[in-house]
């Protein structure tokens, strides 16, 4: 038997029977409420990361397939029993879903750590889970998405009476675009939200791993959803990607992923004036206070870069440390980081898995070369760990500075740089120092270092004493060059609807 059938054998032996089932047979995308194959008949590969083989075939959708994904939402929207649904009836809808992401939990883990390579036990506690709760929280909001009463007194009509009031309707058809570090969990910020304002979906999933999207189309049309209101079409961002932001019946994009491709979809998005909302990239600082518990701050900020092998938008990939504490917290970071298990996330044991993508694990090799050649010290890691599958060592770089590279720029990769500082308002204007303001984290025992420093730090989400923290009731956002919009919440519902004034005259 050669190594291909030897990783085959394995990746079947790991799975469950449905998982396994799954992935049995080549995947179709979800148009119009029914599963078929691109137009074209192009199908691609998604590969298992922790060993590079392939796992099955997926239909490419191109901008043949998102044009009828998109007719079919527009209809849906406009004249199917999902535009006359009552609130009530959404609600249930919602529910179901989330009771059935919840009945089908261990085949979605698996699959999840399958074809994104994260821990399997880590993506059952925490994204499906998540991923359950954001779908019950919004399916609280339909009936309650309300507008308001108007006093009008009109100046040049004062004799006259009027009665004003607004309406928060729904957007319309939506384009989702969603990245490959947590798939099924952005579905679930993305589609919740959406369904929950009345809107109509096509969605996108990311090339690296459509999986548990397609897995997810399933459970809602096993749900009950009317035919064409939640579309997934799978394909590539120059491609699919782009003929969804183009589309001139797309009322709405959404999107997270890099601040470069953000860039390019807000720009083709204004030739048709869509609606667009971005939650894009991030070098978030952690910042040590001198009077920090040490043994919480360290064991957390390795946490804060190393979780999901710091493929994580708000990863702390910025640690300031003060003069006194320096050698104690790089030492304890070492530590922490050679305790940390390398291996496939289908063993729950290996707590560092492999990243996406081979173009993933050069980038991020790469910014480590780039490091070493800018004068970083490597105390822990730094190397490629195999010849097979994509894992990279947790990686932390000392006496670095604002000047480098790999300060700079997004390394998206289990790659902490940590620089010291000698007083507050030095660490302050430090953390700022990036076109990135998506999040922080401040470890003190002092309330007055959060009462002072948390408002002069320039993110959309500040965490104390922790990191990665995050609740479906608490929205999430950047600022600077980290998007504009607010995930989760009842902010989120701005994204998707909007006010319509109604002045009727007595």
């Amino acid at each position: 038997m050669d190594a291909a059938s030897d990783n085959k054998s394995a990746l079947k032996s790991a799975l469950g029977d449905k998982a396994r089932q799954f992935i049995s047979r080549p995947r179709q995308m979800l148009i119009n409420g029914q599963w078929v194959e691109a137009l074209s008949g192009k199908t691609f590969q998604t590969l298992d990361p922790a060993t590079g083989s392939v796992i099955t075939e997926i239909s490419e959708g191109d901008a043949a397939d998102i044009d009828r994904a998109v007719k079919a939402a527009r209809a849906a929207y406009e004249d199917s029993p999902w535009a006359t649904m009552t609130p009530s009836a959404r609600e249930r809808l919602l529910h179901r879903v989330a009771d059935l992401i919840e009945e089908n939990a261990d085949e979605l883990a698996e699959l999840e750590a399958l074809d994104n390579g994260k821990n399997k036990a880590i993506a059952r506690a925490v994204d499906i889970q998540v991923a359950i709760e954001t779908f019950r929280y919004m399916a609280g909001w339909p009936s309650k998405i309300t507008g308001d009463v108007l006093p009008l007194s009109v100046p040049f009509a004062p004799d006259q009476k009027f009665f004003g009031y607004t309406l928060r309707e729904p957007v319309g058809v939506v384009g989702q675009i969603i990245p490959w570090n947590f798939p099924l969990l952005m579905c679930a910020w993305k589609m919740a939200p959406a369904l929950a304002s009345g809107c109509t979906i096509v969605l996108k999933p990311a090339e690296e791993t459509p999986l548990t999207a397609l897995r997810l189309g399933e459970l809602i049309c096993e749900a009950g959803f009317p035919d064409g209101v939640v579309n997934i079409v799978p394909g590539f961002g120059h491609t699919a990607g782009a003929a969804l932001t183009a589309h001139e019946e797309v009322d709405k994009i959404a999107f997270t992923g890099s601040t470069e491709v953000g860039k390019i979809i807000a720009k083709a998005a204004a030739d048709t004036m869509k609606n667009v909302s971005l939650e894009l990239g991030g070098k978030s600082p952690a910042i040590i206070m001198p009077d920090a518990d040490l043994d919480v701050a360290i064991p957390g900020a390795a946490s804060a870069i190393f979780f999901n092998q710091g493929q994580v938008c708000c990863a702390g990939s910025r640690l300031f440390v003060p003069d006194q504490h320096y050698d104690r917290v790089l030492e304890g970071l070492a530590d922490n980081a050679s305790t940390l298990r390398i291996g496939p996330g289908l063993d729950p044991e290996n707590m560092i898995n492999p990243l996406v993508s081979e173009t993933q694990l050069n980038r991020v090799m790469n910014y480590i070369d780039i490091g070493r050649r800018e004068g970083a010290s490597v105390i822990a890691g730094g190397r490629r760990r195999g010849e097979t599958g994509y894992f990279v060592e947790p990686t932390i770089l000392a006496d670095t500075h604002r000047d480098m590279t790999v300060v700079r720029e997004e390394i998206f990769g289990p790659v902490l740089c940590v620089q010291r500082y000698n007083d507050v308002n030095e660490v302050i204007r430090m953390a700022n120092d990036t076109i990135y303001g998506l999040g922080a984290s401040l470890w003190t025992r002092d309330v007055g270092n959060i009462i002072n420093i948390v408002p002069k730090i320039k993110a959309g989400t500040v965490w104390v004493n922790c990191h990665n923290i995050l609740d479906v009731a608490m929205p999430f956002g950047g600022f600077k060059q980290s998007g504009y919009g607010r995930e989760l919440g009842k902010e989120v519902l701005e994204l998707y609807t909007h006010t319509k004034s109604v002045c009727i005259m007595a």
